[in-house]
C-alpha cells in the first residue's frame, strides 16, 4: 500500500510541475523593441544579426595570450565553443560580458577545457598579447577551475581576421575616433564543434541552465546527462529572446507518457497484491 501511495504522489507531483511550467510559458510575452529615433548613426550601425547555422571560417589566423600565432580551427573539432567578441581595454561593457559569463560558468558542473572551450577575441587590432594575458589572468582567478587555462583562450589579431569572424556571427561594431573606443553589442555565441553558429545569449547576464542546455544541444548530446536530454525535449531555443522556453506540445506528450507509466505501475502492483495469498489462506494450507 505504501508503494502504491508513493506512485500516486509521484504522478501527481510530475503533472503539477509540468502544468506550472506550461502556465509560466503561456504567460511570457516578448519585450517590445525600442524605436531608434534620436540615436547617433554610429549606434544604429551597431548590433547583432543572428546567423544561426552559419559556418565560422576556421582558417582565420590570430595570436594567443602568449603571442603565439594560432589558427581558429585548433579550438574546434571535439567540443562546443563559447565565443565572446570583446576588447581587453574596454572601460565598461566588455568586462561586464566576461564577468557575466564567468559567473554562469562557475555555477555549471561542466568545465572549460573538458566539456567545452571558451574563445575570447579582441575586436581591437591594436591590442597585444600582453593585454590578452592580463585579461586571462584576471578572469581565471575568478573562475577557479583546474585546467581552465587550457580551455579559455584570449586572442588578438589583425583587422581582416577580426572583421571576417565578426561578419560570420553577425557582430556589428564601430570605432569612435574621438573617444578612441568601440561601440558594440553585448552577447556571447555558442558554436558547434564544427564551428557553426548554434545559439546567441544577449546582455551581460546568462542563465546557467540556458547555457548548459545550449552546450548540450551544440554538442549533439555528447555531453550532459539523461536529464539534460529530457529537458531539451521539453524546451526549445527561442532566437527572439536568446533563451529557452517551454515547448507545450512536448510537455503534454511527456506528461501523458508519465501518466500512462504511473498508471501501469499502479495496476501491476494492484494485480500482484490481489493474487498474493492472504495470511489465513497460507496458514490453512500449512
Amino acid at each position: 500500500m505504501k508503494k502504491i501511495m508513493q506512485i500516486r504522489r509521484l504522478a501527481l507531483a510530475a503533472m503539477v510541475a509540468l502544468g506550472a511550467v506550461a502556465a509560466r510559458a503561456q504567460l511570457y510575452s516578448e519585450p517590445k523593441a525600442l524605436p531608434p529615433q534620436g540615436k547617433p548613426q554610429a549606434i544604429l550601425n551597431v548590433g547583432i544579426d543572428q546567423k544561426l547555422g552559419e559556418q565560422v571560417p576556421l582558417d582565420l589566423n590570430f595570436r594567443d595570450e602568449n603571442g603565439k600565432n594560432v589558427q581558429l580551427r585548433q579550438y574546434f573539432g571535439s567540443k562546443p565553443v563559447i565565443l565572446t567578441l570583446v576588447y581587453y581595454t574596454c572601460p565598461m561593457l566588455c568586462s561586464e560580458v566576461l564577468s557575466g559569463l564567468t559567473g554562469s560558468l562557475s555555477v555549471l558542473k561542466f568545465d572549460a577545457g573538458r566539456e567545452f572551450e571558451v574563445v575570447s577575441v579582441s575586436i581591437n587590432p591594436s591590442e597585444t598579447a600582453r593585454d590578452a594575458m592580463g585579461k586571462k589572468e584576471q578572469f581565471l582567478k575568478r573562475y577557479r577551475r583546474p585546467g581552465a587555462e587550457n580551455g579559455w583562450h584570449f586572442l588578438t589579431g589583425d583587422k581582416p581576421a577580426i572583421d571576417a569572424l565578426a561578419k560570420a556571427v553577425g557582430y556589428r561594431y564601430s570605432y569612435d575616433e574621438k573617444s578612441g573606443q568601440y561601440s558594440h553589442g553585448t552577447a556571447i555565441v555558442v558554436l558547434t564543434p564544427e564551428g557553426k553558429v548554434a545559439q546567441y545569449f544577449y546582455g551581460i547576464d546568462y542563465g546557467p541552465n540556458d547555457l548548459r542546455l545550449a552546450l548540450v544541444s551544440a554538442s549533439n548530446n555528447k555531453i550532459g546527462s539523461v536529464v539534460d536530454a529530457v529537458t531539451l525535449y521539453c524546451f526549445h531555443y527561442d532566437p527572439a529572446t536568446g533563451r529557452y522556453s517551454a515547448q507545450i506540445l512536448n510537455i503534454v506528450r511527456l506528461a501523458g507518457v508519465l501518466t500512462v507509466f504511473c498508471m501501469g505501475m499502479f495496476l501491476t502492483m494492484a494485480i500482484r497484491r490481489e493474487r498474493r495469498p492472504s495470511g489465513s489462506a497460507r496458514a490453512g494450507r500449512a
